[in-house]
């Protein structure tokens, strides 16, 4: 029971700093921080699979919703929570088929690995939404 309080502040909180806070940075008037795939990235392993992506998706909807992004926040999260158990899979190997991943416990190289194959898959999708409309894929 704790677990779920702490997942539903944790979540709480990182949508609330994303969308008052961290929406309104731009880095070399470019880069916006997204913190708030942090609680998927790091969700706990031993959950099902089915209510994950789908609250993964309403998480993502969240965000869209104060982001004003019409879905795309929705389609990215939906997309990391799906692969996900590929890449701890591919990244941590029996350790995850056993159910025994702690990531706190981990060597820093496969949690680097595993953060930034996340992150990109995330940012590749966000910024295909974003860019990607009819028009300029026709320039292609």
């Amino acid at each position: 029971m704790n677990n779920i309080i702490y997942n539903l502040i944790l979540g709480t909180s990182l949508i609330l700093m994303q969308s008052l806070f961290l929406n309104n940075v731009n880095f070399l008037e470019y880069l916006n921080p997204f913190i708030y795939i942090y609680l998927i990235i790091y969700y706990p392993i031993k959950n099902n699979r089915s209510v994950f992506i789908i609250l993964a998706f309403i998480y993502g909807l969240l965000i869209d919703l104060f982001s004003d992004t019409h879905g795309i926040h929705a389609a990215s999260t939906l997309c990391i929570a799906y692969f996900r158990p590929y890449l701890l899979k591919l990244f941590f190997g029996m350790a995850y088929e056993h159910q025994v991943v702690k990531f706190n416990s981990l060597e820093l190289k496969q949690n680097i690995f595993y953060l930034f194959s996340m992150i990109i898959i995330h940012h590749i999708i966000s910024v295909s939404y974003t860019h990607l409309t009819l028009p300029t894929i026709l320039l292609v």
